[in-house]
């Protein structure tokens, strides 16, 4: 399954007036900030969130599940189904906040 690019595009919108940067990965469209993965539209539907590993098990709960790739699930991510644009923009900037409280990565 390919990404969603509607859902690509509204990210996109949300974050316009960030720095971030693109880019294909495991199936689906990252946004990078720093050089850091916040949020992507998942391969897979939905949108992943990458958030502070010690608050994922507490947001866990109706349409967010924990992400899991090849079997294993991923500490700091989260799979969400978003049922509108207040939702969707929550997690966006959950994800980008998270995002820059990281160290960048080097050569960004």
């Amino acid at each position: 399954m390919a990404y969603d690019t509607e859902l690509a595009e509204r990210i996109r919108e949300l974050v316009a007036t960030e720095i971030v940067v693109e880019k294909a990965m495991f199936g689906g469209l990252a946004f990078l900030v720093n050089g850091n993965m916040s949020v992507a539209a998942s391969g897979q539907g939905g949108l992943l969130v990458r958030v502070d590993p010690a608050e994922g098990d507490s947001l866990l709960g109706d349409g967010v599940e924990p992400m899991v790739m090849r079997g294993r699930e991923m500490t700091g991510w989260l799979h969400v189904t978003v049922e509108n644009d207040e939702e969707l923009a929550e997690w966006v900037w959950r994800g980008v906040g998270y995002a820059k409280s990281l160290p960048p990565k080097k050569g960004r």
